[in-house]
C-alpha cells in the first residue's frame, strides 16, 4: 500500500490532490502538512469530507523549519512516504527578492533535500509555465528557452535548479498554465470577477492588448489527476513504466483550448450578459509607459463595486478580490504545449477546453460557501 505526503495541501491545488488521491484504491495513509488550518481556508463540503477522511491526518507545520520539516516527514510506524507532493509556495507576485528567496527557492530547497535523505519513489513539485519569451509564435515545450516574466517565476526556476542539483532526488516538475477551477483565488478567478463587477457598472469591460494575447488554461482537477499520474509507478496505481531520469524530468500541463484574452471574455460575456472589448496595442503601448499608475486606477474601479456587491449579498468576509497585478498586465503570453505528458504515459485531460460549465460550477461553489454574493450571473 502506498503512503503519500502533500505538502502545501490545504491550497487550492493542495485540497484536489487530496481528494483525488482518496478515489486511488493503492494509497493507505495521506499526510497533509500546511501553514494554514482546513478550518480557516473556505474549503467546501467535499473537500472538509476528504480532510474528515480516516487515511487523512493534518499537520500544521512551518516548513521552513528543518526540525518542523523531520517532524513532517517522520511516521509513527518508522516507514518512510513512498511519494511526496510539494505544493507549498509563495503565489504572490510583486514580492521583493528575498521574499522569494526564502519562500520559493530555500524552501523547495529544504524539501527537496530532505525527500533524498528519505528515498522517496517520487518527489512532485508544482511550478508555473510563466517561463517562456514573450508572444512565441508557437506553443513553447519543455524545450523552450527559459525565459521568467514575472519575478516569481524567476525564482520558481532557480528552484527547479536547485532541486535538479539534489543527488539521488526522483523530481518530477510539473509547470502549469494559468489555473482555474472549484477553489481558484487568484489565477483566472479575478477576471470572472471584473464579469461581475461590469455587469454591476452596467459598463463594457475593456482590457488591455488584443484578444490574441494567448493565456492557456488548464483546469486543477487536471493538474491533480497529472501529478499522480507522472510521479507514481503503475504498481504502485499511477501511469509511469519507467525510473524517473536522475536529474529528474519536466512536463507542461496546460489544456487543448488555446485559450487567449479573447476566449476568455466570450465566456465571462456570456455568464454575466456584458460587453466585452480590448483597448488594442497602440493605446496599451501608451499605457505600458505608466502602467503601475493604470494598474492602480484599474483595480480601485474594481475594487469598490465588488465590495459593494459583496455587502449587499452580506458576505461579511471573502478572499476573493478582482485585483490584478501589475506584472500579469504586461503583454506577456502564456503560450503552452501541454502534450508531453499524453505522449509519454497516455495521460488524458478530462477538461481539453476552457468552457462556462466548469466557471459557472466555479462561481455556485463560491456562493454555497458564501464568499461569492448570489445574483451575479445572467
Amino acid at each position: 500500500m502506498v503512503r503519500v505526503l502533500v505538502l502545501g495541501g490545504v491550497g487550492f491545488v493542495g485540497r484536489h490532490v487530496v481528494a483525488h488521491l482518496l478515489t486511488i484504491a493503492s494509497v493507505s495513509a495521506i499526510r497533509v502538512a500546511d501553514k494554514a488550518l482546513p478550518a480557516t481556508a473556505y474549503l467546501n463540503a467535499k473537500h472538509k469530507d476528504a480532510f474528515a477522511d480516516p487515511k487523512v491526518e493534518f499537520m500544521q507545520a512551518n516548513l521552513a523549519n528543518q526540525a518542523s520539516l523531520t517532524k513532517v516527514f517522520t511516521r509513527a510506524d518508522g516507514q518512510e512516504f513512498d511519494y511526496v507532493f510539494q505544493l507549498a509556495s509563495e503565489s504572490k507576485y510583486s514580492l521583493a527578492d528575498d521574499v522569494y528567496e526564502e519562500r520559493i527557492a530555500a524552501l523547495w530547497t529544504l524539501i527537496g533535500k530532505e525527500a533524498a535523505s528519505r528515498k522517496v519513489k517520487g518527489f512532485a513539485v508544482l511550478s508555473t509555465a510563466q517561463h517562456r519569451k514573450r508572444r512565441m509564435e508557437k506553443p513553447a515545450d519543455e524545450s523552450s528557452k527559459l525565459k521568467p516574466w514575472t519575478n516569481n517565476a524567476k525564482f520558481k526556476l532557480k528552484a527547479e535548479e536547485n532541486l535538479r542539483a539534489i543527488d539521488g532526488l526522483n523530481l518530477v516538475v510539473f509547470r502549469v498554465a494559468a489555473l482555474y477551477g472549484v477553489g481558484d483565488v487568484s489565477n483566472i478567478t479575478p477576471r470572472i470577477i471584473m464579469g461581475a463587477v461590469y455587469r454591476q457598472l452596467k459598463e463594457e469591460m475593456k482590457l488591455l492588448w488584443t484578444k490574441d494575447l494567448k493565456i492557456n488554461t488548464v483546469h486543477v482537477t487536471d493538474v491533480a489527476r497529472a501529478l499522480w499520474s507522472a510521479t507514481v509507478t503503475e504498481a504502485d496505481g499511477g501511469l509511469r513504466k519507467s525510473p524517473i531520469a536522475p536529474k529528474g524530468e519536466v512536463y507542461n500541463l496546460c489544456d487543448k483550448s488555446d485559450s487567449d484574452q479573447g476566449s476568455i471574455n466570450e465566456v465571462i460575456k456570456s455568464i454575466f450578459g456584458i460587453e466585452t472589448g480590448f483597448s488594442g496595442t497602440i493605446i496599451s503601448q501608451f499605457a505600458k509607459l505608466n502602467l503601475k499608475s493604470i494598474t492602480e486606477d484599474v483595480n480601485e474601479k474594481h475594487l469598490e463595486p465588488w465590495a459593494q456587491l459583496c455587502k449587499d449579498g452580506g458576505i461579511l468576509s471573502t478572499p476573493l478580490t478582482p485585483y490584478l497585478d501589475e506584472e500579469l498586465l504586461r503583454d506577456n503570453a502564456l503560450n503552452v504545449d501541454g502534450s508531453l505528458i499524453e505522449k509519454t504515459f497516455g495521460f488524458e485531460y478530462l477538461v481539453p477546453k476552457f468552457n462556462e460549465e466548469k466557471v459557472r460550477e466555479t462561481i455556485a461553489d463560491f456562493e454555497a460557501i458564501g464568499v461569492w454574493p448570489k445574483g451575479t450571473m445572467k
